[in-house]
């Protein structure tokens, strides 16, 4: 039998990396919040979705944030997260997340394009975070990762660690942080050949101005891929802003440079990279939405719930 798709979406993703290797999918943003913040996440520790950004921000949570958050993705694909956070007594913070996509049902054919029905396609990651002081303002944390994927009756596993630091000069409302994503490697794979994770070394920050109810994020990624330049190493940065209008309105924008540039066709980039957010609180409840623009081929629409239970 040989299985036949249009797995147009593996096209679709490909503009959006670089790297030759498997679990793409936990490159995507899930998070509204943090999509319309073009993914500066590395520094940020007030929102449980940081977990898959950084592990050492889940230290600053206050109470057991949860939320959950929804993708509506081009064609037919679908994909969800899940995190949570607690803190445990003299031992410190824990957290749990989950990654989920679905890429949809598609056509199985055999070698003469007699279709002989249907497979599907999905990927998930089970996360376990751990975070705690190193000193006074200067947080660490780790994630173990569980990574399963499946196309029709094959499927690969893989188990991977996410390692991060944060630093916090509360006085002047700067916030650093590292993170190194998807160190680890395949359990069993597809095919004879073991690939490689889809590893993402971040750096960043948040400056939270003093007069002004506004909050900038800024974000170096994947600065671990080989580059011709050691510069070039940077090129691939995210920035964005959070205005808060009111404790129950909050407004939001991101750019991603690496996105508009590979997304760029022909001349043009059209919106490419440009991303627009809104976060409402409705009474214990807050809702987020984000708009992503991937240019002519159209945008990404994203929704989410956080609450404290």
């Amino acid at each position: 039998m040989l299985k036949i798709s249009s797995f147009v979406l593996f096209l679709i993703l490909a503009v959006t990396i670089s790297a030759q290797s498997t679990y793409e999918f936990l490159k995507l943003d899930t998070s509204p919040r943090a999509a319309a913040l073009a993914g500066s996440f590395v520094a940020n520790n007030d929102d449980p979705n940081v977990i898959f950004y950084n592990p050492a921000g889940i230290y600053s949570l206050e109470n057991k944030p949860a939320s959950f958050s929804y993708v509506s993705h081009l064609l037919d694909i679908n994909s969800a997260s899940v995190s949570y956070s607690q803190e445990v007594a003299d031992l410190g913070r824990f957290a749990a997340g989950i990654q989920y996509i679905n890429f949809g049902n598609f056509t199985e054919a055999d070698q003469f394009g007699n279709k002989t029905g249907e497979f599907g396609a999905g990927d998930l990651a089970l996360l376990i975070g751990y975070a705690n002081q190193l000193d006074e303002n200067f947080n660490y944390g780790a994630n173990v990762k569980f990574i399963y994927s499946s196309i029709a009756s094959q499927s690969s596993t893989g188990l991977a660690v996410d390692l991060g630091l944060q630093y916090l000069f509360p006085d002047d409302g700067w916030t650093v942080g590292f993170s190194a994503l998807n160190l680890g490697s395949q359990l069993s794979s597809y095919f004879d050949k073991t690939e490689t994770l889809p590893v993402d070394i971040r750096v960043g920050f948040t400056k939270k101005l003093a007069h002004v109810p506004f909050k900038f994020y800024g974000s170096f990624n994947r600065i671990n891929e080989k580059q011709d330049k050691i510069l070039d190493r940077f090129s691939q940065f995210t920035f964005g802003g959070e205005f808060r209008f009111s404790k129950a309105v909050q407004f939001r924008f991101g750019y991603d440079n690496e996105k508009r540039r590979e997304l760029k066709l022909d001349a043009s980039a059209g919106l490419a990279g440009f991303n627009l957010g809104l976060g409402i609180l409705i009474s214990d409840y807050k809702v987020d939405y984000a708009f992503s623009s991937m240019g002519l081929i159209g945008g990404l629409h994203r929704i989410g719930i956080s609450t404290d239970l």
